[in-house]
């Protein structure tokens, strides 16, 4: 199925799987997990489990999709790991391109690859460009992903697993934050959610509050201070959405 749960996206679609563990956010990755699955309920698309894949046969999905809609790309990969082809990365922002009427949000944590490679992709207004930022160790990642010519620039700190009080959010657009999930999730402090939302309302940054995360993410919600923060960035910078 190519519609999703994520809060922050409504399809997805992943033209690669498989991935490997490369910091402290990758631990409980849920990607890995749900690929194990799918591998044993026979699912082809998953018969070599986590190992990276490219699916030739998913380059054609977007095409059948009429309505306008936002697809995270790759939930189940990293379209920017070292054993994904240039040439199939090329290929896919080319379906991406021939899509205006879709909004494709790329999220990686191989900002530093995204930094060597990105001149040689075609960069229209309909892709967002993001990466992963669990916590201090990782913002490195944020400098990379600052000199992308995307139209929209986001972070993603999601499993947020340390405080982030001192961001550089200069070009960054959006900021995704949420706890983690699963059998034995890391807790999120909460004064560590309201320093990054206090952070964008200073820059002006979209924020968007994903989960507090925990064993049973339903049940612990969604809300931080009494509301929920539903903002979403668009290519000219104006927030659309608002906190409910």
């Amino acid at each position: 199925m190519a519609s999703s749960s994520i809060e922050w996206t409504e399809l997805t679609w992943n033209p690669t799987t498989g991935c490997d563990k490369i910091s402290s956010g990758c631990k409980f990755c849920y990607a890995e997990i749900m690929s194990r699955r799918l591998q044993a309920m026979g699912v082809e698309k998953y018969r070599d489990g986590f190992k990276i894949r490219e699916h030739e046969a998913a380059l054609a999905i977007p095409f059948s999709w009429r309505k306008p809609a936002m697809v995270f790309v790759n939930s189940m990969s990293d379209l920017f790991h070292k054993d994904v082809s240039l040439e199939f990365i090329q290929r896919v922002f080319g379906v991406m391109n021939a899509n205006p009427h879709l909004v494709f949000q790329v999220l990686t944590k191989r900002a530093d690859r995204l930094a060597k490679v990105w001149s040689d992709l075609t960069w229209s207004q309909n892709i967002w460009i993001g990466v992963s930022v669990e916590d201090e160790r990782v913002t490195h990642r944020i400098d990379d992903l600052r000199g992308i010519p995307a139209a929209v620039r986001f972070l993603s700190c999601e499993p947020l697993i340390g405080p982030l009080s001192r961001l550089n959010l200069d070009g960054i657009d959006w900021v995704i934050v949420g706890g983690e999930s699963g059998a034995r999730p890391r807790p999120m402090k909460p004064e560590w959610a309201t320093e990054i939302r206090d952070q964008c309302a200073r820059h002006d940054v979209a924020f968007f509050f994903k989960q507090w995360g925990g064993r049973n993410k339903k049940a612990a919600g969604r809300e931080l201070d009494g509301a929920h923060h539903n903002s979403f960035p668009t290519p000219d910078k104006k927030r659309v959405a608002s906190i409910v």
